[in-house]
């Protein structure tokens, strides 16, 4: 048993372990960007501090933040896992304003609301609040999202700070509050304005909506690909 467990012991197990993991999870950076392989750096902090998973795949977190969860948890240090990727300089989300469609992909895939738009608007991304997870460039269709160096040679905990941390993990929690709300609204309150008023065809006003997003989608891309083979 390591130091650390060790001074938790007057707790209950269960006390000891929430307060282990929410120290595992206050050493990482908080990028929620899912490469260790869980949904979030919450669920990477518990799955560590159950024993599940090993203190070395939090790529952005880098050789430092390996140390960081040794020093925590009393496990040796070992390398960053390949597995999960390599230690990089800290990188922001740009998007480039002449081939977004304003499919909202991308705010929708963004862990942090770093991402402002409207639907078939231009999107931008800010700045200050994305926190390099990448999360959204599967998500962009036309692909007109790149990752930009903003920290030159630094990497890891030395392109990151705490404050950083801390501000992305308000953010994060935040998003997931509202949506925890949204979840609660009824399936069709965010259509309920275009919903036809005779009650009998109402129950089809969610999935014909969604049939108008998808064509509507689907013809941005077309736009957008024919604007591009013009280009070419």
């Amino acid at each position: 048993m390591s130091s650390a467990e060790a001074e938790l012991l007057p707790l209950s197990s269960t006390e000891a372990l929430q307060a282990l993991a929410a120290r595992i999870n206050a050493a990482l950076p908080q990028t929620q960007c899912t490469r260790c392989g869980y949904a979030d750096c919450t669920a990477y902090a518990q799955a560590v501090a159950r024993g599940e998973a090993a203190i070395n795949q939090c790529p952005p977190g880098g050789a430092q933040g390996v140390a960081r969860l040794a020093a925590i948890t009393g496990r040796p240090v070992e390398p960053l896992s390949t597995a999960h990727g390599q230690e990089a300089p800290r990188a922001v989300a740009v998007i480039d304003e002449n081939w977004c469609i304003g499919c909202t992909l991308c705010i929708k895939a963004c862990p942090t609301d770093a991402i402002l738009g409207l639907n078939k608007r231009m999107h931008t991304v800010i700045a200050p609040h994305c926190t390099g997870c990448e999360l959204c460039i599967p998500a962009c269709p036309v692909d007109c999202i790149r990752m930009e160096n903003v920290s030159g040679q630094a990497t890891g905990w030395a392109a990151w700070s705490t404050l950083q941390a801390d501000q992305a993990r308000l953010r994060y929690q935040a998003r997931q509050q509202r949506q925890q709300l949204e979840e609660q609204l009824p399936p069709d309150a965010l259509v309920q304005a275009d919903a036809p008023s005779d009650a009998g065809t109402s129950a089809a006003a969610a999935p014909q909506h969604g049939d108008a997003k998808a064509a509507a989608i689907a013809n941005a891309l077309a736009r957008a690909r024919t604007q591009r083979a013009s280009q070419t």
